[in-house]
Formats: structure tokens, sequence, C-alpha cells
């Protein structure tokens, strides 16, 4: 089990956001919104240089709805890198959605730039329980 720690951010009065921090394997550091409510993890697709274009067989698995935008333009790729503490992840297929208006919102309430948001594929696959009290998440690796 891996435990990454969490910030919780407050952008809002009561209105929270769960990040943890990661690296892309040139060492970059990244900041990944936890999205219990996505089904798929979505990369910002101006982070080209973290991903590798693919076509989908199945393009609207990957159709992101933003709220009050109505449906985003989604492509879809792979992560080519990833890393949270011991946990590496490589060749994830991922949404590319342009986040620049989730970071215009983050700048006004916090210094994170956001890369991206962990949906329920990833969550799912490490079986991630979040200790809101302590704090962080955990990883099931084995």
């Amino acid at each position: 089990m891996i435990e990454i720690p969490l910030h919780i951010i407050e952008l809002e009065r009561e209105n929270y956001h769960i990040l943890i921090e990661g690296s892309f394997e040139n060492g970059t550091p990244s900041h990944w919104i936890i999205d219990t409510g996505a089904s798929k993890s979505v990369l910002d697709k101006n982070l080209n240089s973290y991903y590798e274009d693919v076509d989908s067989d199945d393009l609207e698995d990957y159709q992101s709805a933003g709220i009050n935008q109505g449906m985003m333009e989604t492509s879809v790729g792979i992560l080519t890198y990833l890393s949270f503490g011991d946990l590496k992840i490589t060749g994830q297929k991922v949404a590319l959605i342009d986040l620049d208006h989730v970071n215009e919102i983050y700048e006004k309430y916090t210094s994170y730039r956001i890369s991206g948001l962990l949906g329920g594929d990833i969550l799912m696959q490490y079986q991630c329980k979040i200790d809101y009290a302590a704090k962080i998440i955990q990883f099931q690796t084995s």
C-alpha cells in the first residue's frame, strides 16, 4: 500500500477539492484533483509532452461534460508516465481536455496548477481509500 498526502483546498466557503501531488517522468511536479464522480481520468491536453495521441475505438467513453459548459471537446491519449510517491503509472489511457478554465479558477484562490483529474478508472484499479481525517489517500499495489 502506498499512502500519499492530500491537500484539501477550500476554493470557496464549504466548497472543497481534494488534490494530490505527483510528478511526470522528467520530475516536473503535477497536481491532480481526486474526482470520485468522474468515470475516466483526465489530463490537460496542453501538457502534450506527457502523453501520446491515440485514436480511440470508442470516443464516447471519453466524452466529458463540464459544469455549465455542455459537452467539452475531448480526445484520447496515453499518459506516458506519472508517479505518486512510489506508485508509477505508465500507459494509462486518459481523456484529453483543455483545463484552462479550471486553472483560471484555481489561480484566484491557490498557487496550484491542475494537470488533471484522477477518475474512477485509476481509483478503482488501485482500490483507493481516502482518509479525510488523516488527509491521505491509499493506493493498493498488490
